[in-house]
């Protein structure tokens, strides 16, 4: 799909710029680019078994073109990979993956491997998915290199050296086991085990909470790490704990101190994960992130061996070091909407009315899984006004709310939600509107509602009688604007929404899909998790990504909970 992205993406580029002869016409650099191969410095293989077939290991390799230029900073010629195989040679055995153990893309000829492509998009793009197994009859710590260069005409590429070794340390995050039903403040311990089903120990590891809004580990160690989150996972709370000791094969080990975990007053929708990896440097690093944080101050968190496992699994998985559980407390928000009245507004002038809704709580609202927008706020402006200036998340329908072409000017506006919205925030909408004509107490509304027409109401808010408010021109005495009830305004229509209609982000950021709603959390699972309608998902994601992207996109600073989503889901589908 990348490279199909990219074919298209170029051609256009290159159709517009009138140098369509091909994607041979030249790439668009002033200067020969520099494009670094990634993927993993290590990858461990599962032992070759004493019956039955042998399990692989994913690697994923990548290349990122630098230029952080969408439109023009594309690639556009023929580039080559070549993968040395020689040294795997009694050790281990690769295909590329794909059908037949090939893609058209990519060939093994003996030891070496060949890719080619004719483009390279701006940031990270695919070069190969490799399938990887211990060769029949290698030993446990048998060793050897992948070694991956580039080449295409006008360009340099950085090369890389991916080391395989059979055997090794595999950690394993134990499932949580915590019930998904919570009640705001309520505490409940935090079973966090840890296992090794690897061939040899690890010293040393970290430990890695990822907590969202609503929920709160109390205790602070003078071994971990906190910070609040910000950007995309605003308010989580992420713990990097570093614990000594060593990990033996086939043990399981726990905390020897009490670990909670604490559902917060506004609680609702909550995401929980738990994760394990070796402490190296590079881990600390890559899970830390931009994020500042805070030593805590109590007492050093240990481990304590737990029991040993009956047998060793033979499971070096990377997708195992980590465990996701979903929470669901009984809670509920209020979203109140408020509008606006311009008293006097004579013909010609043009006025600004700023409206909205608060969320006035208790809990906070987000679609932590599915990132769905929650809802929207549905405008109907008054007869005789003119919209001449929209907020950039809102989007001109029809009076019944259907799909309009022209922006300006619409009797009614969709102003489409992001995915979380925090108790006591508020989303304030302003609107420019030209009067053509007086009318006297001109009315239309402001109601934030559910996305499905005719089915308005929130799930989570048991009052939806203030979802509603007025927008008032010209109003004369007693013609307020709060109050709910009436979804109906002067330009006619219902204030339902019409799924589909959103126009991207609302005031605030954040673009949402038309197909909101709440669903039930469900405890956690070693598998991909099912996705949902709104909310969370019933099952959770143990996925971790491995290969190209993982050093970047998993664990920076936290934010891998919905990496591992959308890995899990490509491993199911």
């Amino acid at each position: 799909m990348r490279r199909l992205t990219t074919a298209l993406a170029a051609a256009g580029v290159l159709a517009a710029t009138g140098l369509g002869v091909g994607l041979g016409a030249g790439p668009a650099y002033a200067a020969d680019p520099e494009f670094a191969l990634s993927g993993p410095a290590e990858v461990g293989l599962r032992p070759y078994p004493a019956s039955g077939e042998p399990q692989s290991a994913t690697v994923d390799i990548g290349v990122t073109n630098p230029s952080e230029d969408e439109e023009n900073g594309g690639f556009y010629g023929d580039v080559t990979y070549t993968f040395d195989l020689s040294a795997l040679t009694g050790v281990a055995d690769v295909r590329f993956d794909g059908e037949g153990g090939g893609s058209s893309e990519c060939k093994i000829t003996g030891t070496t491997g060949v890719c080619t492509d004719s483009s390279l998009w701006p940031g990270l793009n695919s070069v190969a998915r490799l399938q990887v197994t211990a060769a029949k009859g290698s030993a446990v710590g048998a060793t050897g290199d992948i070694k991956i260069t580039g080449k295409a005409e006008g360009a340099t590429f950085t090369s890389l050296s991916t080391k395989v070794t059979v055997g090794g340390p595999d950690l394993v995050m134990q499932p949580l086991g915590l019930d998904a039903e919570v009640t705001p403040g309520q505490s409940r311990a935090l079973p966090v085990s840890v296992a090794n089903h690897g061939t040899s120990a690890v010293d040393g590891i970290l430990v890695t909470f990822l907590a969202s809004h609503g929920l709160r580990i109390p205790e602070t160690y003078s071994n971990c790490d906190y910070a609040t989150r910000s950007g995309e996972y605003k308010g989580y709370q992420l713990t990097i704990c570093q614990v000594d000791g060593t990990i033996e094969p086939g043990a399981v080990y726990e905390f020897a101190q009490p670990t909670t975990l604490k559902a917060a007053p506004h609680a609702y929708l909550e995401d929980f994960v738990a994760r394990v990896t070796e402490d190296t440097p590079q881990q600390r690093a890559a899970q830390r992130g931009s994020e500042t944080f805070t030593r805590g101050t109590g007492a050093v968190l240990t481990l304590k061996r737990k029991t040993t496992a009956a047998a060793r699994t033979a499971d070096l998985d990377p997708w195992n070091n980590q465990q996701e559980q979903g929470f669901r407390a009984k809670n509920t928000a209020d979203f109140v909407a408020y509008g606006a009245s311009v008293e006097k507004a004579a013909a010609g002038e043009t006025v600004k009315a700023t409206v909205g809704f608060r969320n006035q709580g208790p809990a906070w609202v987000g679609y932590l899984r599915s990132q769905e927008s929650i809802g929207h706020v549905a405008v109907v402006i008054p007869q005789g006004a003119r919209v001449t200036a929209k907020p950039d998340g809102c989007r001109g329908v029809t009076a019944g709310g259907d799909w309009r072409e022209q922006q300006l000017g619409a009797p009614r506006y969709h102003c489409s939600l992001s995915h979380i919205v925090f108790e006591n925030e508020d989303r304030a909408l302003t609107f420019e509107m030209k009067v053509e004509k007086v009318i006297a107490n001109a009315t239309g509304t402001v109601a934030v509602e559910n996305w499905p027409k005719g089915h308005p109401a929130l799930d989570f808010d048991p009052s939806m009688a203030n979802n509603t408010a007025k927008l008032v021109l010209n109003g004369t005495a007693g013609s307020g604007t709060s109050g709910g009830g009436s979804t109906g305004g002067s330009a006619g229509g219902s204030a339902g929404g019409s799924q589909g209609t959103t126009g991207g982000s609302s005031a605030s950021g954040g673009a949402g899909s038309a197909t909101g709603g709440a669903a039930t959390n469900g405890a956690s699972s070693t598998g991909g998790g099912t996705a949902a309608q709104g909310g969370l998902a019933s099952t959770g994601s143990t996925v971790l990504l491995t290969g190209a992207a993982a050093a970047t996109a998993l664990v920076a600073g936290g934010a891998f909970v919905l990496v591992t989503r959308r890995r899990a889901a490509a491993r199911q589908g």
